[in-house]
């Protein structure tokens, strides 16, 4: 059972991933239509039409559904078996679905009546909290299938560490917002340079100008932000391996979600270098609520043995 629930974990954190991923590449490729203003049929039949645009679209649909099964079915057994352990587990379990029920609905509802880049773009921030709150229960499941000894005990995380991995968390998804309406607002390649909009580093001089380096801008400080937490960590929490490498992965896939997102302007919307970016920062934002869990740790013990 112990083994049959960690694959499962891992499985559904996986699926998870590429509906994520999977979403982000229906919007660069330009495939949310690609089977027409219908659903759950494409064009009228189950099957799509063998275009790319209708097999993109297709295939995230199919994700979507194969993943609603899987995180369903996680959850039901994570409810049973892992709540006793750890309390926050209910708690992960009712996100993970109703995100997941969002996500789901949004893309619909999107596909059958239109939809705005401001509500688009919101699309993406539900999947990502979807996709945080199993891989989360993935890892509760892999702590409370270890033997009671090895079970992470809470640890003390300071006001100031608080005040980094809260205000970032938030920060964070304000970013993935932003990014995200960049993209629904068809304005990736609005600046063609770096870091500026133009050579000459004159202001921006129109709408989709001003949403990049907004973008920018907000991600600038978010990357500035993170080595500042990552300093504060390797200072004072070197016992503490879990936010001690935990800050330095942070760091390290902040630096990858930049140079994803200089080289997509640079390859001019390279398809590798775009989902690229969708990933790194699907992954920062992962470990970011890892540290909250942390800190619920940190607040609230968990004692009885998983069975």
């Amino acid at each position: 059972m112990k083994f049959a629930l960690r694959l499962l974990s891992v499985i559904t954190t996986f699926v998870m991933l590429i509906v994520l991923i999977g979403g982000a590449l229906v919007t660069k490729t330009g495939s949310g239509l690609g089977c027409g203003r219908q659903w759950p049929l494409c064009h009228g039949r189950f099957f799509p039409e063998m275009n790319p645009a209708s097999i993109i679209e297709w295939s995230h649909r199919m994700s979507t559904g194969v993943s609603t099964i899987l995180v369903l079915a996680l959850a039901v057994l994570c409810w049973k078996k892992i709540s006793p352990v750890f309390r926050e587990t209910k708690f992960l379990v009712i996100m993970s679905i109703i995100f997941l029920l969002l996500q789901a609905l949004l893309g619909a509802l999107a596909v059958v009546f239109g939809s705005n880049a401001l509500v688009m773009a919101l699309h993406f921030g539900i999947s990502l909290i979807s996709f945080a709150s199993v891989l989360l229960l993935a890892l509760l499941v892999f702590e409370a299938t270890r033997s009671e000894t090895k079970l992470v005990k809470p640890l003390h995380i300071g006001k100031k560490m608080q005040f980094h991995i809260y205000g970032l968390i938030t920060y964070t998804y304000i970013v993935v917002y932003t990014g995200a309406y960049v993209r629904h607002t068809k304005s990736s390649l609005a600046c063609s340079v770096f870091p500026f909009c133009s050579k000459d580093g004159a202001l921006p001089s129109y709408f989709n100008q001003w949403v990049q380096m907004s973008h920018r801008a907000a991600a600038l400080l978010l990357f500035v932000w993170i080595f500042v937490a990552m300093f504060h960590a390797i200072k004072h929490y070197k016992e503490q391996k879990q936010l001690y490498y935990g800050w330095i992965i942070s760091a390290i896939l902040i630096t990858l979600q930049a140079i994803s997102g200089v080289m997509s302007v640079y390859s001019q919307l390279a398809l590798g270098y775009a989902l690229a970016h969708s990933f790194f920062i699907s992954c920062l934002f992962g470990v970011l609520c890892y540290f909250c869990l942390l800190i619920a740790r940190f607040k609230y013990e968990s004692k009885e043995p998983f069975k």
